[in-house]
């Protein structure tokens, strides 16, 4: 839970589970963030030891960034729960980057690789887990 997608899925199974208060716990929610799924990432990286070239850097990402309030505004959507949202000084940064995006146009021409699982997805499977691993 120390990444926020799964921290904010673990919060609403925790939630919905009715073992927490519904209230959300966040950080600075106006940063924007490139997300990709691990087994996107894992897929890339198996196509670069097949494709890349050695020694060169690759970006691995989605190529776009999204703030984290839409990331749990879309969690939030997918819970069905009323649930307020509240900022935890403990969970800010003293310094943040406001955007990170990964360019990932050499890692496409290398490899041909595409992310393919969508983050809605991403969101649903992460929300399920933590609701199973809390029954």
């Amino acid at each position: 839970p120390q990444f926020v997608v799964s921290d904010f899925c673990k919060q609403v199974a925790e939630i919905s589970a009715g073992v927490r208060e519904p209230v959300m716990r966040v950080g600075n929610l106006t940063a924007a963030r490139d997300f990709t799924d691990v087994r996107d990432v894992v897929r890339a990286y198996s196509l670069l030891i097949e494709h890349g070239r050695s020694g060169e850097v690759y970006n691995v990402g989605s190529g776009r960034a999204i703030s984290i309030q839409e990331i749990l505004d879309r969690i939030i959507a997918h819970s069905g729960t009323d649930i307020t949202v509240e900022v935890d000084p403990a969970k800010l940064r003293p310094v943040e980057v406001p955007v990170i995006r990964a360019d990932i146009s050499k890692l496409q021409a290398d490899t041909g690789w595409q992310p393919e699982i969508p983050l809605e997805q991403t969101i649903a499977e992460t929300l399920d887990d933590w609701k199973n691993k809390l029954k």
